[in-house]
């Protein structure tokens, strides 16, 4: 029987069935369709170019929550011919082409920005733009952490994207409202395009790290290590349980979007019958199913005192190396 989790294993948090990532990025199409009014409008009203920059950071999250509606919907498709260990890449792309999004998205706001600096202007209409920023930022905080919750139980790096997205939107929304109200009151009206210019390099930040995570993820990036402790936890128990008799080694992993991979040689005593060591290694895939999610595990069996092919090929390649 495979050995029971610790009781320290985190248990898998549950979601609502209707809040999957398409019907989460359906809503974020949605809700970018609105802020783009709304804040179009505070812009057009009040004649900050911090308005106008976050109104050009919400035609970015209409696109980008466009394309990971697309590339969640890639990622779903079953493995085929073509693609045998599935589509789960794809959502790195999303997550890699809102990063570029929001780097586009910086350059073009910091442009203004130092525009308005050279040639500052009065504001007008503040209470219109104050109303209306506050309630799309409403919106895109309220999406924002339902997506985040959601991204974590189905480990979705589209949906964390956009989630992420849409958290830099709320603070660049509240960084302008500073600006405004800020330039309104005091008089100085260099405050709203230097404010602009200091959101612009937020997001210039935010969105190269979501563009470096999403290189990482298309190299086939490792667990992470407080899952790697508890696979290798598990399979340190299931040595103790036999005394030595069977080990493991050769152990590696890597993430493909929602799909978590490991691979690794169980040894065992080579006069057991093939049925029992098939029964064993069945028990540590579904005891190592039950501690990381969304696993496809690899358990090659081999007898004790015995490597593979490559294996030795490796230890033969490091001894010449050392020689020399």
């Amino acid at each position: 029987m495979p050995l029971a989790p610790e009781e320290n294993t985190p248990a898998q948090p549950t979601i609502p069935e209707w809040m999957n990532p398409r019907t989460l990025l359906r809503a974020s199409v949605g809700v970018a369709v609105l802020t783009i009014v709304l804040k179009t409008l505070a812009w057009w009203l009040t004649g900050s170019v911090g308005m106008l920059s976050d109104a050009l950071e919400s035609f970015v999250n209409l696109a980008g929550a466009v394309f990971a509606l697309s590339m969640v919907t890639i990622a779903q498709r079953p493995a085929d011919e073509d693609h045998p260990y599935g589509h789960h890449k794809a959502e790195f792309f999303s997550s890699g082409f809102e990063g570029i999004l929001i780097i586009g998205a910086s350059i073009a706001i910091l442009w203004a920005a130092v525009n308005r600096l050279l040639n500052p202007q009065p504001l007008e209409q503040i209470s219109w733009g104050v109303v209306l920023l506050v309630l799309s930022s409403a919106c895109n905080g309220g999406l924002a952490w339902l997506m985040l919750r959601a991204a974590r139980v189905h480990h979705s790096k589209a949906l964390e994207g956009d989630a992420r997205h849409l958290f830099t939107d709320v603070w660049t929304s509240a960084g302008v409202l500073v600006g405004m109200v800020g330039a309104a009151l005091t008089g100085w009206h260099w405050l709203d395009p230097v404010v602009a210019m200091l959101v612009a390099l937020n997001i210039l930040r935010e969105g190269s790290s979501m563009l470096w995570e999403s290189s990482q993820g298309l190299m086939d990036e490792a667990l992470p290590p407080e899952q790697l402790q508890r696979v290798q936890q598990l399979l340190d128990r299931y040595s103790a349980e036999y005394d030595g008799k069977v080990r493991f080694d050769s152990l590696i992993s890597r993430r493909a979007g929602s799909r978590n991979y490991v691979d690794l040689h169980m040894h065992m005593p080579a006069a057991w019958t093939l049925g029992r060591a098939a029964k064993l290694r069945s028990d540590v895939e579904a005891a190592l199913m039950q501690i990381v999610p969304n696993l496809r595990a690899g358990i090659e069996v081999l007898p004790l005192g015995q490597d593979t092919v490559f294996e030795a090929a490796q230890a033969e390649q490091e001894r010449k190396e050392k020689e020399q």
